[in-house]
């Protein structure tokens, strides 16, 4: 068996990557701090025409007719850029709310007691129409590119199995991405002589990120692949590892540098606990993964 990315899906990776190089590089998403995380419309059309949201529906509903493994590939790569929006419940709802496979209609959903980018919403998924905005109530996020509101009492709807995938694999392109700047960092630095790179405690930083990477990335390749939902747990509890710790490795390499408001590693630390709050907990994950082990079929 070949599980290595086929031309195509290379092709389509790389694709959206060079669509955020040109629309959301490092000067739009500094913008977009400043901004206080808004969504840019002209972005999310572009993502539209892109396909990014009609994925996966069937090229007769007006779709690109691709799956969960091409999805969670182009989330990656949304994670990668810290691209903000609610890209998930977007991406949830192709097909069902009118203009929201267009990239013309933004949607958002309420997940327990929080709902994020609730003022750029157009539509707000499993909840009564008026009690989200008439009810809800701003609250101060870590993430600066996710507002957030809280609801007065929890929304009774679970987390789609298929957003924990999404979400997972933007988590596993935050990690990637902090390896990134983390490996870039230890080349360029020097002390004593040499690049900070060239020392063993710096090495194991490195290496340990790239072995989160790498394992988190497989848990949500494999879990695209098979549908299993106890894969998928998995996935998520691997993916949001990843993430925070590999933030939080970077701000180790990159040192006082990396502790100031002008570097991107704390925003890569920031949405990735926020990411980490959505859908099931830690422990749920745990317990599912758990269940499944011991053969609870409960």
């Amino acid at each position: 068996m070949d599980f290595q990315l086929t031309a195509d899906q290379r092709a389509l990776r790389q694709g959206l990557r060079a669509l955020l190089a040109r629309r959301f590089d490092r000067t739009a998403l500094r913008a977009a701090v400043d901004a206080g995380g808004g969504v840019d419309r002209g972005l999310w059309r572009a993502l539209g025409d892109a396909g990014f949201f009609a994925l996966r529906l069937p090229e007769a509903a007006g779709g690109v007719g691709l799956g969960l493994p091409e999805a969670v590939l182009l989330f990656e790569e949304a994670g990668r850029a810290l691209l903000p929006g609610p890209l998930v419940d977007t991406h949830l709802a192709a097909g069902e709310v009118a203009g929201a496979a267009e990239g013309k209609t933004v949607v958002t959903a309420p997940y327990g007691r929080l709902v994020a980018h609730l003022a750029d919403a157009d539509v707000v998924r499993h909840a009564d129409a008026g009690r989200p905005h008439g009810a809800a109530a701003p609250i101060r996020s870590v993430d600066p590119l996710t507002p957030l509101h809280r609801l007065p009492g929890p929304v009774p709807h679970p987390y789609p199995r298929e957003g924990v995938l999404l979400t997972a694999a933007e988590q596993v392109g935050t990690a990637a991405r902090t390896l990134e700047l983390a490996v870039q960092h230890s080349c360029e630095r020097v002390q004593f002589g040499q690049p900070i790179g060239g020392f063993q405690a710096v090495k194991h930083l490195c290496a340990q990120m790239f072995v989160r990477v790498e394992t988190a990335r497989t848990a949500v390749y494999a879990a695209a692949v098979t549908g299993v939902a106890v894969e998928g747990a998995a996935a998520k509890l691997l993916a949001d590892e990843a993430a925070v710790r590999n933030a939080r490795d970077c701000l180790q390499v990159c040192g006082g540098m990396g502790f100031t408001w002008e570097s991107d590693v704390h925003l890569h630390l920031k949405r990735a606990w926020v990411r980490a709050g959505r859908g099931p907990s830690k422990a749920e994950a745990e317990e599912e993964l758990a269940a499944a082990l011991l053969g609870d079929p409960g």
